[in-house]
């Protein structure tokens, strides 16, 4: 019998995922102890050759994902980034369509002020604490980058209320730079598939960068916290509909002999 090609595999592997035959889920009892393994990084490493074939499928499914915060420009995008810590984007989404009709550039922000954004944004979390960030951000936008969002880490770190995450969603998604930005979702897939282990998301960001191919990392984020977010979820993940199970090293799965 001839021996199939990568290219068949991968193709397979992908239909299979998209039929729901990719792999089922053990006993809730051993996705815990799985979990916890995976948490305690004792699983094992991707060959470069796996992560190489994880990214070409995310790739093949969908070529070019974006954000689904809401936006319309650097600006709005950075305060709809900032507003989604800790909640989520759906819920950001909800709130900011008043706000950004209120005020979506900076100056308007500052004019707007702290209690008018606090009850545009009431219904997010922490919105005291964030609406307070907000104004003050953008006092500092048009006091020192002229109204402008700036293209650097260095500067966006250095707004009230951005941090590296934040700061690696804008330079990735305003700016097109190849920044992963590790939230919850990606460093649960991180950790659960063994793809880049790490007590901390700058852990599991540096490893990231160290195996995904510079092909791949203008969309790496966004193919990671999709997958996190629908298919990898936190409490029974749906590894029958997942496209890298076969390669997933999570062993609270069971993945089908190849036919």
């Amino acid at each position: 019998m001839a021996r199939k090609s990568p290219a068949q595999t991968s193709r397979q592997s992908l239909k299979k995922a998209r039929a729901g035959k990719a792999a089922k889920v053990k006993e809730p009892k051993e996705r815990a102890s799985a979990d916890s393994k995976a948490a305690a990084g004792a699983l094992p490493q991707w060959s470069p050759a796996e992560v190489e074939e994880a990214f070409r499928r995310f790739q093949a499914v969908d070529p070019a994902p974006e954000t689904e915060l809401e936006h319309e420009d650097p600006y709005t995008l950075l305060v709809s980034v900032v507003l989604s810590a800790q909640a989520t984007d759906a819920g950001v989404n909800k709130a900011t369509p008043a706000l950004f009709a209120a005020a979506d550039t900076p100056a308007k922000m500052v004019k707007l002020g702290e209690a008018k954004v606090r009850d545009y944004i009431k219904t997010i979390g922490l919105y005291r604490t964030k609406a307070k960030n907000v104004v003050a951000l953008s006092k500092k936008l048009v006091e020192e980058h002229g109204g402008k969002v700036p293209p650097s880490r260095e500067a966006l770190e250095a707004l009230p209320g951005v941090g590296r995450k934040t700061a690696n969603v804008v330079l990735n998604v305003a700016f097109g730079e190849p920044t992963i930005a590790v939230d919850t979702h990606i460093f649960r897939v991180g950790n659960r598939t063994g793809l880049a282990t790490g007590k901390t998301p700058f852990e599991v960001e540096e490893k990231l960068n160290a195996v995904v191919s510079d092909k791949y990392k203008r969309y790496a984020h966004h193919w990671l916290i999709l997958h996190g977010r629908y298919i990898c979820v936190a409490r029974r993940p749906l590894c029958e509909k997942c496209p890298i199970a076969d390669l997933c090293k999570w062993p609270g799965k069971i993945v089908p002999a190849a036919v």
